[in-house]
């Protein structure tokens, strides 16, 4: 969640004016540090990075980050970018501020372990990667004070609320960018407005991927500066790994048929659908699961439903994990989503299968991969649309209608598909470099 109430006098439910609602919240995010930490001891478990450097979520950090943080003299800047998906994003973003703000030195921060890991690669000499603060006014303190940024930086959907109230008290800016709010997450914002609202409303500004991503974010009272668009739209797939995938597909005498990024449940629905259609696809099946810790809980299922797979983990080269004979191919590796697309003819979308909001399908159709999706896409809808417009999507009510869309396109030709997903991901670029330019026309004195 995310959302900060400033010091005014804006009045909550029942009377609660905004101040002490803010106070009250404060009180229970540091109640619940206890928690937080036991939850991260046990996450630990499966992915140690979560036990490593636990303290920094609270404002304390180790003596080679801080002597870290002391180095430099050029500007500052914070960057938030939560799980995967958005450090993906802010790939683009920091090689554009870069390039507006010679010596920049970045401060990246994120939640989670695939964030973290993704992010390290971002790196440049003078940056530092921190784990993002836990929600409570003396963490976010203890991090500015820290840190000194000269302005902050929110990828999609972070708004925190005492992240916004501790910045507008140490006037450091904070900027919403490429924001994202799909319609269940109004309704949930909404239903805490008194925490919510004054929150938004304190951002130094906000730029929206869409039209229906704005008018959601001015419901909320966010100062929307623009809708340059979605920076996703300006990422190029590892050139690398589109020629692996493309070669390998070309060798193989079957198409690919991908169920890209699964959620839990999603597997199920595809291994009943599987079972129950009359006539199924004749293809090679690729598994991605979205998250690492559900690898091996896959890799379960798989063997308990009577199929022999091969797995990604368990190969050095793409040539050998194929050459294994079996029903399943089962992409249980981080980092090469570009290739297990440019291998696929065609990809069901992740998370859209069951009430989750999907993933996102920008990165299928610019690896020339055609996406047939279920109904749930809130999370994406604008882009879901455009997708089925452009012919680069398909939308089925389910994973039954998806396997009878998959046969259907398999026996369309293969060029044309590829096609119309590569125009469509070219389509709606430079989001990233309008974004810039509005952050650079506001703070002139970072450049």
């Amino acid at each position: 969640m995310g959302c900060a109430p400033g010091e005014s006098g804006v009045t909550a439910a029942g009377g609660l004016s905004a101040a002490l609602a803010l106070r009250v919240y404060g009180f229970l995010c540091w109640a619940l540090i206890p928690v937080l930490r036991w939850r991260l001891r046990r996450r630990a478990r499966a992915e140690p990075i979560y036990g490593q450097r636990v303290d920094e979520r609270f404002g304390y950090y180790a003596a080679d980050v801080l002597q870290s943080l002391r180095q430099g003299t050029g500007p500052r800047v914070w960057v938030h970018a939560v799980s995967l998906g958005e450090t993906r994003a802010a790939g683009l973003l920091l090689t554009a501020l870069r390039d507006a703000m010679p010596g920049i030195r970045i401060v990246l921060t994120h939640g989670t372990a695939t964030g973290r890991a993704a992010g390290a690669a971002l790196l440049q000499p003078g940056d530092v990667q921190l784990w993002q603060p836990w929600d409570t006014p003396g963490a976010v303190r203890r991090f500015l004070g820290a840190c000194a940024p000269q302005m902050g930086l929110l990828i999609e959907t972070e708004v925190w609320p005492n992240w916004v109230a501790v910045c507008a008290q140490m006037s450091v800016p904070l900027y919403l960018v490429n924001a994202r709010l799909s319609e269940p997450s109004l309704r949930a914002y909404q239903r805490a407005l008194w925490l919510s609202g004054p929150a938004f409303a304190a951002l130094a500004g906000v730029w929206a991927q869409s039209d229906a991503d704005a008018s959601r974010l001015h419901a909320l009272g966010a100062p929307v500066r623009g809708v340059p668009g979605n920076f996703k739209f300006d990422a190029r797939p590892d050139a690398g790994q589109v020629e692996q995938g493309r070669a390998l597909r070309a060798a193989l005498r079957k198409p690919v048929v991908m169920l890209a990024s699964s959620r839990e449940g999603e597997e199920s629905q595809w291994l009943q659908a599987l079972n129950t259609m009359e006539d199924a696809p004749d293809c090679h099946w690729l598994l991605v699961p979205r998250h690492p810790q559900r690898f091996d809980a896959v890799a379960s299922l798989l063997r308990g439903a009577g199929l022999s797979f091969s797995r990604r983990s368990q190969h050095i080269t793409l040539a050998d994990w194929v050459a294994v004979p079996a029903e399943v191919w089962l992409g249980d590796s981080l980092g090469e989503m570009a290739l297990y697309y440019s291998l696929a003819d065609v990809a069901l979308l992740g998370g859209s299968f069951a009430p989750l909001g999907g993933q996102n399908l920008i990165e299928a159709a610019a690896c020339g991969c055609t996406v047939v999706m279920g109904p749930h896409t809130f999370n994406f809808s604008e882009v879901a649309e455009q997708a089925v417009a452009a012919g680069a999507a398909v939308r089925v009510a389910d994973m039954g209608e998806a396997l009878e869309a998959v046969a259907r396109l398999l026996e369309s030709g293969a060029p044309q598909r590829q096609a119309r997903a590569q125009d469509f991901a070219a389509a709606y670029g430079g989001a990233v470099a309008r974004t810039v330019d509005a952050l650079m026309a506001l703070q002139p004195r970072l450049t």
